[in-house]
């Protein structure tokens, strides 16, 4: 209220997804996040699930996130050598960010039991650091995946690849990043709620031009395009999940097919797109209310 009859503001919504807005406002959440939007003179939608929540403003617009990884340059040999004991026919797949119980890590180590039992040696490096400190249930739960990788009978190892499993740990240079991912024969990402424009990990991964298997958006995403950028799998389907990696791990021209289909759809997430969005945005707004 306080803002109202001052110059025109604008605000952006990541996610409105609880619990990482307000997550402590309980039944008063919703209503403080819409009477912000409401308040605003324009809002600004990252995703399409939250474009349509906030489809009842009159002035909005969806602007994806963009990468937060910008270089170009990547060593597939420095990465082989990081994970040294990958031999040339070991099917390599890539889990890249936080452990969280959406991302659907138990379909991924599922799926990766049902490929070395049909004779295709998967491993799995899992990139970047278990837990972050936006969501606690994060530790519990990358315990209860440490439990799981046991129950499997899949060894874990933070060093090398003599494990089926790798963790990297923090990777804190964006071209040892680029390198582990593009190593990998898929990045997989089977969320749980499907891919969205919500998930940085996942653009990042389009950003760097990989082959991606992950799980079909639940509302329409047109730029995501099954066999074209992206490889398409229902949620919570480990059969399906598996036969997805099966069908790459036999057909080398799809995978390239998925590289450079994800490099086209990274110009969706460029800060050049995503700076001149803004810009037209801010321009049309002050325009409509000067």
């Amino acid at each position: 209220d306080a803002l109202r009859g001052t110059a025109p503001f604008i605000t952006t919504f990541h996610d409105l997804r609880f619990p990482y807005l307000f997550p402590k406002a309980g039944p008063l959440r919703d209503w403080i996040v819409m009477r912000l939007a409401r308040a605003s003179t324009g809002v600004v939608a990252t995703n399409q699930e939250d474009e349509m929540q906030l489809a009842f403003h009159p002035r909005q617009m969806l602007i994806p996130i963009a990468s937060n990884v910008l270089t170009e340059t990547a060593s597939v040999a420095s990465a082989r050598l990081h994970v040294r004991a990958i031999r040339d026919n070991d099917m390599v797949l890539a889990f890249f960010g936080f452990v969280n119980r959406t991302k659907g890590l138990e379909d991924l180590l599922a799926s990766m039991v049902e490929l070395r039992q049909q004779g295709i040696m998967a491993k799995l490096l899992m990139i970047g650091e278990k837990s972050g400190s936006s969501d606690p249930t994060n530790i519990a739960y990358a315990k209860e995946i440490d439990r799981k990788i046991i129950e499997h009978g899949l060894n874990s190892s933070p060093s090398d690849m003599n494990g089926q499993v790798h963790w990297t740990g923090f990777v804190s240079d964006d071209d040892d990043l680029r390198a582990l991912l593009t190593t990998a024969d898929a990045v997989v990402m089977p969320f749980r709620d499907g891919a969205s424009y919500r998930r940085s990990s996942m653009i990042v991964a389009i950003h760097m031009g990989c082959a991606i298997v992950t799980t079909t958006p639940v509302v329409d995403v047109p730029a995501f395009k099954h066999d074209e950028n992206l490889l398409l799998v229902p949620p919570n389907n480990v059969p399906a999940l598996t036969d997805a990696l099966i069908r790459l791990y036999n057909n080398p021209s799809l995978r390239q097919t998925l590289r450079n289909g994800a490099l086209e759809l990274s110009a969706e997430f460029s800060w050049e797109r995503v700076t001149r969005s803004y810009i037209d945005f801010y321009r049309k707004i002050i325009e409509d209310t000067a």
